[in-house]
């Protein structure tokens, strides 16, 4: 993506521009498949909001259509960085005249401590590429101009400043990640913390992993409370309409964890001990019984996977008015239940008695949504 971008500004053009949006989807659906790591290590899960921190208030980067925008709390959605080379922050002025690693990263990133305030990681890249998304839960994506980024045909002003923005929020992506990678390596502190820990704590944290992803955050933060309030700003990949994939891939993320392999970038397969083995051992039914859920889950994500590429999107199935959309949807969310308390089984067959699975209002305690 970092090499595309660079080609893209040598050459402007709408062809080099469809490069870089198609290889930031590459990106993503990679990076979600490590997504079951986080909740189970501290060490992720801190780094995490540097990547994917969502949702944005997308008024804090650039121009935005404010016609139904509706920031958050304590919001900068005025700042407009692109726009503006001097911003003011609770009595202080903040030098943005260039935009670089430690204004986007130490300066502006949650600013005012409103997880909103995005300013670095996938999903400030996808707004940059994408735009706004203007459609609701009609058809349609962000449609942002390759002009945007052009300096002989600017179009929405400030093209210099948003070509800069967008180059050094993706070096930034590229060292965090680095970041990451390093961290698990042979020396690493991640990999350190995981296997110095005792047997049943790492076993704890894999299946806290694999159990918070496929609940509170899959089925509930991601999925349900979309679904219960049929709003698009709620969609996880809202400006590319990517969303079927991120939530597929988060999928075979948990089904690559459990099974102990997955497919390299070569697309070769690398594999070694599993948990499933493990399980197996013990129980061969429940083992059977969970790997056939996430099966289960696949299956009724690919179906959310093939309506998009029939055109028919996730911010559209989520639409009041579209029953059949709906249903899908849910019936994913019900795979995602099913999934996560078979691996509540697994985690009492191994004896691991202190699993804290993250949860969700949305299916926890629906009424305080709407509250």
């Amino acid at each position: 993506m970092h090499k595309n971008i660079q080609n893209f500004f040598k050459k402007t053009n709408n062809k080099n521009f469809s490069k870089v949006k198609k290889s930031w989807l590459e990106a993503r659906n990679i990076y979600q498949q490590t997504e079951v790591f986080r909740f189970g290590n501290p060490i992720v899960d801190d780094w995490e909001g540097k990547v994917n921190a969502w949702p944005l208030d997308e008024g804090l980067i650039d121009y935005v259509d404010k016609t139904n925008y509706y920031p958050t709390e304590n919001d900068f959605s005025n700042f407009n960085v692109i726009a503006n080379k001097k911003l003011k922050v609770e009595g202080n002025l903040i030098d943005a005249s260039i935009i670089d690693s430690n204004l986007l990263e130490t300066q502006l990133h949650e600013i005012g401590g409103n997880e909103a305030n995005v300013a670095t990681g996938y999903h400030a890249i996808e707004f940059l590429l994408w735009g706004q998304d203007l459609n609701g839960t009609k058809k349609g994506n962000g449609d942002r101009p390759h002009t945007d980024f052009s300096l002989r045909n600017c179009t929405n002003e400030n093209c210099d400043r948003r070509r800069q923005y967008l180059l050094v929020a993706t070096e930034l992506l590229v060292k965090d990640l680095e970041e990451i990678r390093n961290s698990w390596s042979i020396n690493g502190e991640a990999r350190r913390d995981l296997t110095e820990s005792s047997y049943k704590d790492g076993i704890r944290r894999i299946l806290t992993g694999m159990g918070s992803l496929s609940y509170g955050e899959l089925a509930g933060e991601r999925m349900k409370l979309g679904l219960m309030l049929h709003d698009p700003e709620e969609e996880h990949d809202c400006f590319s309409d990517n969303t079927h994939n991120s939530h597929f891939f988060n999928v075979i993320g948990i089904q690559n964890v459990y099974l102990g392999k997955y497919k390299n970038l070569g697309n070769n397969l690398v594999e070694g001990s599993s948990l499933s083995e493990l399980v197996a051992s013990k129980d061969k039914k429940l083992d059977s019984a969970l790997k056939k859920s996430i099966e289960n889950t696949i299956f009724h994500m690919k179906k959310i996977v093939d309506s998009a590429n029939k055109g028919i999107t996730y911010d559209m199935l989520i639409g009041k008015e579209n029953k059949t959309g709906n249903l899908l949807i849910q019936n994913a969310i019900d795979a995602l239940i099913l999934q996560s308390k078979n691996i509540e089984k697994v985690a009492k067959l191994l004896e691991i008695n202190n699993l804290q699975v993250e949860g969700s209002d949305s299916l926890d305690n629906p009424e305080a949504v709407f509250n």
